[in-house]
């Protein structure tokens, strides 16, 4: 990176004359002017970015804001230690968090859940497959890659069957055998091949997340503003190009990323190989949601943060809080030298290089503001600074400002049992979206057969799974009014304790018809029905 250059070096250096040098100097000056030009247009949308995202506009009042923060967080950690109970620092300075005891079920919680179960209709998973589009349209934003008018017969029926043959991890040729179509697993192969791509594929979970965003039960698991991000091991098969062995899991494979919101929805997936670091994704999902659905609250596990990460996040105006292992290993920095504490001091082992911070706040904005416009990906910056010489000062200064930014978390983390408990159960969330992912592809235990289709795999399993949360919630919301017209005091409080990841009443084997005409109507009653 380069410093950012006054008006009278830019002036300068546009009226040089280039026909007389050499011609690796020619491209030396055209590549510094195109620099130039970057810094400008940066220079010009900065401060209504900074403003949007709430972060200061110059490193020198970045600076300030981050010194004063850290100083008044720390002081106010130190100040109530003696009334924290979940944490205990011994005479050898070693911190140590204890947990509350869980909160128990009331029984109207208990009674609800059973009611519901017993309640809960006896579906078919392909009639609740084809009764999610029928509700949104997902299924109409697949099409010939060229951008024509599909020639197929019958393409919204085509492409359903092959997103549900993909999905379940049946494929083709047994999804033909088990489903009555006139479809031939050619056919399937084909469209898949020519009609459905990965883009297509984000735009159809987009239209079924903003379906279940209306539903007022949702709104009892969470507000939508935070979501959990955590990857689950897919096998694949041996000969498969991209597999590799994972030392975690013992087995070849590799990793689905998911994204699940506060409300147990599904919102981005991706796949990576198991030699990717995971953190590398976090971001990205985000910046890729562009559904009504907008989390500003990253949660996940210690596998999804680093310095970088968490410098990044705060620029991009995300709160990476993620539940972190062995948590007391690592450093926590004072805002300076002078600043001494009555009981928390013996956490601390550095201090903040606040002038690297400043130096190169405009260079890191430059890569923020060109992730944030679209012309470079999060996981390739983060792929690329977590390979960089320590010696690279952009790699120190994001270093360096997640340094900050993450001692403020650890700082909030070791003081609020409750912050604690909430990262855990967010975490539990997109745990248990992973059981139910697994559960949808009941047709193999191997991802696919190629070497090139994981991510519309994994894209593919993300629709059915949220086909399953629509049905899910429409159902339980009709279930829980005709109670409360029974005259039952059910709170919203008790709804909170509900999952939208219950499968017990679903069938997914048998012989399945794909019947247009058998499409449940409670989704669009219960979408509008007032609970609370």
């Amino acid at each position: 990176m380069v410093e950012w250059l006054a008006g009278d070096e830019i002036s300068s250096l546009l009226t040089s004359s280039f026909y007389v040098v050499p011609q690796q100097q020619i491209i030396f000056h055209i590549n510094y002017i195109a620099i130039i030009a970057a810094l400008k247009e940066c220079e010009r949308i900065i401060e209504e970015y900074c403003e949007k995202v709430g972060i200061a506009n110059n490193g020198s009042e970045c600076v300030k804001q981050l010194r004063e923060k850290l100083i008044e967080k720390a002081r106010s950690v130190d100040a109530k230690y003696p009334d924290t109970a979940e944490l205990t620092i011994d005479k050898k300075g070693r911190p140590t968090l204890h947990k509350r005891g869980p909160k128990k079920k009331s029984n109207t919680v208990i009674w609800l859940e059973k009611i519901l179960k017993l309640r809960m209709k006896k579906r078919n998973l392909l009639d609740v497959f084809c009764s999610s589009h029928f509700y949104c349209g997902w299924g109409n934003e697949f099409g010939p890659i060229s951008g024509d008018n599909p020639k197929i017969k019958d393409p919204v029926e085509r492409y359903l069957l092959t997103s549900f043959a993909y999905a379940t991890g049946l494929g083709p040729t047994q999804t033909v055998l088990h489903v009555r179509s006139s479809a031939s697993a050619h056919m399937l192969s084909w469209v898949n091949q020519r009609h459905i791509t990965p883009e297509m594929l984000d735009k159809a979970r987009e239209k079924l997340i903003n379906l279940i965003a209306q539903f007022k039960l949702t709104k009892s698991w969470g507000d939508g503003t935070s979501v959990a991000a955590d990857g689950t091991m897919q096998e694949l098969r041996e000969q498969n190009l991209i597999a590799e062995f994972h030392f975690r899991y013992r087995k070849r494979g590799g990793i689905a990323y998911h994204h699940v919101s506060d409300n147990y929805i599904l919102l981005f997936s991706t796949f990576m190989s198991c030699g990717v670091w995971e953190a590398v994704e976090i971001i990205e999902g985000l910046l890729k949601n562009s559904s009504d659905v907008q989390p500003d609250i990253i949660h996940g596990d210690t596998q999804s943060q680093s310095t970088i990460v968490f410098a990044l996040a705060y620029l991009l105006g995300f709160r990476l809080m993620p539940r972190i292992r062995n948590w007391s290993d690592l450093k926590l920095f004072k805002p300076a030298k002078t600043e001494k504490y009555e009981h928390i001091d013996c956490l601390f082992t550095d201090t903040i290089d606040w002038y690297l911070i400043e130096k190169h706040w405009q260079d890191m904005m430059q890569v923020v503001l060109s992730i944030n416009e679209g012309k470079m990906s999060s996981s390739k910056l983060l792929r690329t600074l977590g390979n960089y010489s320590r010696k690279n000062r952009l790699y120190q200064a994001f270093q360096e400002l997640g340094y900050v930014i993450r001692t403020l978390f650890l700082l909030e983390y070791i003081s609020d049992v409750e912050l604690r408990e909430t990262i855990t159960a967010q975490t539990n969330k997109v745990e248990a979206y992973n059981a139910l992912s697994d559960w949808c592809a009941f047709g193999s235990n191997t991802l696919v057969a190629s070497n090139d289709e994981m991510e519309k795999a994994v894209k593919y399993n993300d629709i059915l799974a949220n086909a399953v949360i629509l049905q899910n919630v429409s159902d339980m919301t009709e279930i829980i009014a005709e109670l409360i017209d029974e005259g039952h005091n059910i709170t919203k409080e008790d709804m909170s304790y509900l999952c939208p990841y219950w499968t017990s009443h679903l069938k997914r084997f048998g012989d399945m018809v794909m019947d247009f005409n058998n499409v449940p109507k409670s989704v669009e009653r219960s979408r509008s029905r007032m609970l609370w």
